[in-house]
């Protein structure tokens, strides 16, 4: 059992950058697919960006294809997610999913476990 907790979400200006955590409470964190999703008000959930568990592979949304980064450090138990060039329409509550196995980076079943969420505000 894997418990995710996200931070680091606030208000920004258009063309600022925001980097948030998610950190695991389990020690064998570094086992699991992480997966970065968010949401708007009124929009469905999105994928934003997902790493495998070695770090090897990373994937991305298109919207956020070479505005965002995301990594991970096994030693503390978190992934996290730099978002560079942030637009007013990346304004949306981030969460931070886990999941084991097959996993199809953008398919939201595929994850068992999710955080809280943190908020992101972008303003022009």
């Amino acid at each position: 059992q894997v418990h995710v907790v996200e931070s680091g979400g606030g208000l920004v200006q258009a063309g600022g950058s925001l980097r948030l955590s998610c950190v695991a409470s389990g020690r064998t964190f570094s086992s699991y697919f992480v997966g970065w999703f968010r949401q708007a008000p009124g929009k469905e959930r999105e994928f934003v960006a997902a790493i495998s568990w070695s770090g090897a592979s990373t994937y991305y949304g298109n919207s956020v294809k070479g505005r965002f980064t995301v990594s991970r450090d096994n030693a503390k138990n978190t992934v996290s997610l730099l978002m560079n060039s942030l637009k007013v329409e990346d304004t949306a509550v981030y969460y931070c999913a886990a999941g084991r196995g097959m996993i199809v980076a953008n398919t939201e079943r595929h994850y068992d476990y999710w955080g809280q969420g943190t908020q992101v505000t972008v303003s022009s």
